[in-house]
């Protein structure tokens, strides 16, 4: 069976789907293919900086994800081995966005997937192989060969496939490397409630480890462990067993951590536990690295993995989405159609736009955690002015507004749907 789209995105993540509402947005319908069967919600929740809910607010979702999720205002870090606790502003202005806010990373994802059109994603479609051909006019065409042998014609091929992006290896960009570290996640789940303060998180450090709690709702949790990466012996069969997971945190990794942080590990829901390496992609290999390939280009974690010390995977995603939803809607909404010869130069607009910035993120979020999760002397003085006096001044660095989408008027939005 042979398909032609305008669009296709492959992955059904944040970035997939986030980029399918910004090209919904502006007039351009996309197939999404997801491996799964289903949206896959590993990671629990996620906490989104401001600059993620600009990002949502342009791609007009924000308002159904606020209404749900408090504010977070405040902090603290306890250290395990001094007991020292310093104080953490989270929000230095007033406004909508001027603090962040967790949201359960499946609510997201069902979020962004309820703006599109019935049918928008396939699931259970596996990609096998992607080949480039050029169209008689010079044009370039994307055509992508799925395990159940349906091909698909693409004038747009975006990867949004992960860590681990196919995409990402067929443009022939460097792997990811390990950062040496790895993180446990998970959503503990109180039916009489937790009695933690909505709007406050609470961090734990000791050499070589991190761990927080960052409430929900009344209710719910999230909870985070990141250390130096496990023994291999039990790498494998972590991955594999949450009872594992949750006994290892418990009775070695995190026995020394406070009492509420245990509580909040033996309330998990065991389906929500996760162990995996915390992965990036080196940013020389961002800012020199071929991200492009005619009209095929990557976004979220397929481009740029990155350590979560900053707090901007997700937020990042967002605005890949956003920025690339707007270079492609210009010359769509111009021309009235997917002009296949100028999506090369749209493709390359939006890298040039992001390159730089993902780059400096995933510096920033590695040196945060090397700092903030050391294992000797040095790092451990540096981490009490990291909090005392550059915490604020990073979390401005990060801050950004990725723009808006180009307007398109309804009757262009209906003409392209009749011609879908």
């Amino acid at each position: 069976m042979e398909i032609v789209e305008d669009v296709v995105i492959v992955g059904a993540g944040i970035a997939g789907l986030a980029t399918a509402v910004a090209l919904m947005r502006v007039g351009i319908r996309a197939l999404v293919l997801e491996r799964s069967d289903g949206l896959r919600a590993t990671g629990a929740a996620l906490t989104l900086f401001p600059n993620a809910w600009l990002a949502l607010d342009a791609l007009g979702v924000s308002h159904k994800l606020t209404s749900i999720y408090a504010p977070l205002k405040k902090g603290s870090v306890t250290n395990v081995r001094t007991g020292l606790i310093q104080d953490i502003s989270l929000s230095e202005t007033e406004g909508l966005y001027a603090a962040p806010r967790s949201v359960h990373r499946k609510v997201l994802l069902e979020t962004l997937a309820n703006e599109l059109p019935k049918g928008t994603i396939r699931f259970s479609s596996k990609l096998a192989t992607i080949e480039s051909q050029a169209q008689e006019a010079g044009s370039p065409i994307a055509i992508i060969h799925l395990e159940d042998e349906t091909v698909i014609k693409a004038k747009v091929l975006i990867g949004c496939d992960g860590v681990h992006s196919v995409v990402a290896r067929w443009l022939g960009i460097a792997p990811p490397v390990h950062s040496g570290r790895s993180a446990v996640r998970g959503l503990a789940v109180f039916p009489q409630g937790h009695g933690h303060r909505l709007q406050e998180v609470q961090q734990f450090v000791d050499l070589g480890k991190r761990a927080g709690i960052v409430p929900l709702n009344d209710k719910e949790a999230y909870w985070f462990l990141s250390c130096l990466s496990p023994p291999k012996v039990l790498g494998d069969k972590m991955a594999e067993n949450p009872e594992l997971i949750q006994k290892e945190v418990i009775e070695n990794y995190a026995k020394d951590f406070p009492s509420s942080f245990l509580d909040m590990v033996k309330h998990s829901d065991l389906s929500t536990l996760s162990w995996a390496p915390l992965m990036l992609r080196y940013p020389w290999n961002i800012v020199l690295g071929n991200l492009s390939k005619g009209n095929i280009t990557l976004a979220g974690d397929a481009m740029h993995p990155m350590t979560p010390d900053l707090g901007q995977g997700g937020g990042s995603a967002l605005e890949d989405a956003v920025v690339l939803g707007r270079h492609i809607g210009l010359s769509f909404v111009q021309n009235g159609r997917i002009v296949p010869k100028e999506m090369p130069q749209a493709l390359q607009g939006y890298l040039k736009e992001r390159k730089w910035r993902v780059a400096g993120l995933i510096t920033g979020s590695y040196l945060s955690g090397w700092v903030q999760e050391g294992s000797n002397w040095l790092t451990n003085f540096l981490r009490y002015f990291f909090y005392r006096f550059f915490f604020a001044r990073i979390r401005s660095v990060v801050s950004y507004d990725c723009g808006k989408l180009p307007s398109v008027s309804s009757s262009e939005s209906n003409n392209s749907s009749k011609n879908d």
